[in-house]
Order: C-alpha cells, then structure tokens, then sequence
C-alpha cells in the first residue's frame, strides 16, 4: 500500500474542510461522494482535523427574526497606550459574556485585527437599544482602553459562514 504525501493530505482536507463549511450536518455518504472518497476516508480525515483543532466547531445559521435577535458590529479602535494585561485577560474569560447574556447578548465573533479598527465584536442583540447598551459597557469595561467605538447594525445577510440566505426577496425589501 503506497504512502499518501503530505501534500496529497493536505489537499483531501481542504476537500473535506470545504464540504464541512457548505454544510457540515449533510448525511456522511453523500459527503464522501461529493469530496470523491470513502466514507471511512472522510470520517477519518473529519476527526483528525477536529483533533488538530483546525476545525474548532459547528454551528447552525439561524434567521434571527424567528429568534426576536438582530446583529450588530462593534467596531473599537484602541488608543496608543499598551493594554492592561488585567484587560486581556478579561477579553479572554468568559465573565463578561455571562454578565451580557443577562441582557440577551450573545457574541458571535469577537477578532483582534490589523487596520483602521484594532478589535472587531459581532453580536446578536434583540434591538438597537440594546446593542446601545451593549456598547457603553464596553466602554465602562474596558475605560482608557478604547478611544472609538463604533456600532453598526446589519439589514440583511446575503451569505453568512459560507451559506447563502435562502430568503433573498427580503433583501429588496431594504434596496
């Protein structure tokens, strides 16, 4: 039996990462054949990827109307001075997600970046008003940390993680 090449490996996960993120629930064997492989194949290559942690999870696309949410970015520019390792390490917990749950917040993504912004929040809120408050205890959280903070809330989403809306007449409701 020949040895498959690093190479070759790395080309059948991205085979399979790419199915996962089209539709990660899909039945195994239609997976299989859509990647051209067995379904012990794919099965394997799916739990070492989980083992590597190069995948990290699934989710579900949920319509947030049903769920009475919207979604929001947080968009915060730092300032000049040097984050508190205190702060990081409260960016890092989990504390401050529990206390926003109370409110109906649930953060989706939350991304340290390179550009205009320094730190990017996606979130799911019932309203504005609560985005709104949302944001200001960002800034209570975290004073002398941010010196802009910016909310943005989405209309509509076109794709989200890799799949299109399936409810594409609502987005002329908005243009």
């Amino acid at each position: 039996m020949a040895k498959t090449s690093k190479k070759q490996i790395e080309v059948d996960e991205k085979k399979v990462i790419d199915q996962l993120q089209k539709n990660c629930m899909e039945n195994l064997d239609l997976f299989a054949k859509k990647c051209g492989f067995s379904r012990q194949k794919v099965w394997r290559i799916i739990k070492n990827l989980e083992r590597d942690k190069i995948v990290w999870g699934y989710t579900a696309i949920v319509d947030l109307e049903s769920l009475k949410k919207k979604h929001y970015i947080l968009l915060m520019k730092r300032n000049t001075q040097k984050i508190n390792h205190k702060i990081v390490d409260v960016l890092l917990s989990r504390e401050f997600e529990e206390v926003i749950a109370k409110l109906g917040i649930t953060i989706e993504t939350s991304s340290y970046v390179h550009g205009e912004y320094d730190w990017i929040a996606s979130f799911l809120a019932p309203d504005i008003v609560y985005a709104k408050k949302f944001s200001e205890m960002v800034k209570m959280a975290y004073p002398d940390t941010f010196q802009k903070i910016d909310l943005i809330e989405t209309l509509f989403n076109i794709k989200k993680q890799n799949i299109f809306n399936p409810d594409t007449n609502k987005l002329k409701e908005y243009i």
